[in-house]
């Protein structure tokens, strides 16, 4: 069956316009013509192979043409390829290498991609050591041997150390060692008036501590942005010292007291139990006076004398608490 004259013609611009656009697709023919014009040698093939294992033309030829200008010979397409397939940005990696190369930053290709592939921007890294960051500590509190508690902020100015970006401490530990020599400069100072007087000598004692030593970064300086006084911790901990002792003094007294009422009551029981006895003693007078009547040993007249004794006994105890009594009135 012959197709139109008419649909044929059509039929074959789809065609022709299917294949240009899966030939530019898999030979991206603009970026060759590009890379020509740019000075940089590299043939359709290996644009075509590129697509092929799944490495985008588009990042490459401009990185490659980047590096050409700026005058990095040792880039090579197949160096940035490599460094692609291992999940590293190949564009960041280039700019880091142009702003070193200007900068006069001794950077090797290898050094920047290791960086890279360390989870670091090397790009920020060589901006950082071209210009330095200034990282703002949080307000540390310091107390002085006098007592008195300072509450100081700094600004640290760091510069990116490039060969120990790869397994080097970053910021965070920068601020706890800023910090930590913060604090111990401050507890070293007789007191908080010297600190006040001389607030650069925290930065003098802090960067003799080579705080940067094992990090990412080099401290240039450290400055103290402000500085004021807290609370006199000293004061307080005296006050808290002596409530704790007085406290204890209370416990204590209270445990005697206790003790002596527990002795007071110990020795009531005991002198009602001798009443008791008393008592109990007492009751057998009359039953051994009716035995010994009952038995001969004792006669009525002995009795009676017995009887008589104690009324006069009785009636002189009258007497004395008489006179007693009245020589109080006469006090009075």
């Amino acid at each position: 069956m012959l197709l139109d004259p008419v649909v044929f013609p059509v039929f074959i611009a789809i065609v022709a316009i299917v294949i240009l656009a899966i030939f530019f697709h898999f030979v991206p023919f603009f970026l060759w013509l590009s890379a020509k014009v740019s000075g940089v040698h590299i043939s359709l093939i290996q644009l075509f192979l590129m697509r092929i294992r799944n490495v985008p033309p588009g990042v490459i030829v401009p990185s490659l043409i980047e590096a050409h200008k700026a005058g990095l010979k040792n880039i090579t397409r197949d160096n940035l390829e490599a460094h692609y397939m291992t999940g590293g940005h190949v564009q960041r990696v280039v700019h880091a290498l142009v702003s070193a190369s200007k900068a006069n930053i001794d950077l090797p290709f290898e050094k920047a991609t290791a960086i890279d592939l360390a989870g670091r921007d090397v790009f920020e890294a060589v901006q950082t050591s071209v210009n330095p960051k200034v990282i703002d500590t949080p307000p540390v509190a310091a107390v002085a041997k006098n007592g008195i508690q300072l509450i100081a902020k700094a600004r640290v100015t760091v510069r990116a150390n490039i060969h120990q970006l790869v397994g080097g401490a970053g910021e965070d530990t920068i601020l706890a060692r800023v910090g930590e020599g913060i604090v111990s400069s401050i507890g070293s100072a007789e007191n908080h008036e010297q600190v006040l007087e001389n607030p650069d000598s925290i930065s003098k004692l802090v960067l003799k501590k080579g705080l940067d030593a094992g990090t990412a970064f080099e401290i240039l300086s450290i400055d103290i942005a402000d500085i004021d006084v807290g609370k006199n911790i000293g004061a307080t901990l005296q006050i808290d010292q002596a409530n704790a002792d007085k406290n204890i003094a209370q416990a204590k007294a209270e445990e005697r007291r206790a003790m002596a009422i527990a002795a007071e009551q110990e020795m009531k029981a005991k002198a009602q139990e001798a009443r008791a006895e008393v008592i109990q003693a007492e009751a057998e007078v009359p039953k051994a006076l009716a035995q010994a009547l009952r038995d001969g040993h004792m006669g009525f007249m002995d009795y009676y004398k017995l009887e008589n004794l104690k009324g006069d006994t009785a009636m002189r105890e009258n007497i004395g608490n008489l006179t007693k009594d009245g020589m109080k009135d006469i006090l009075k």
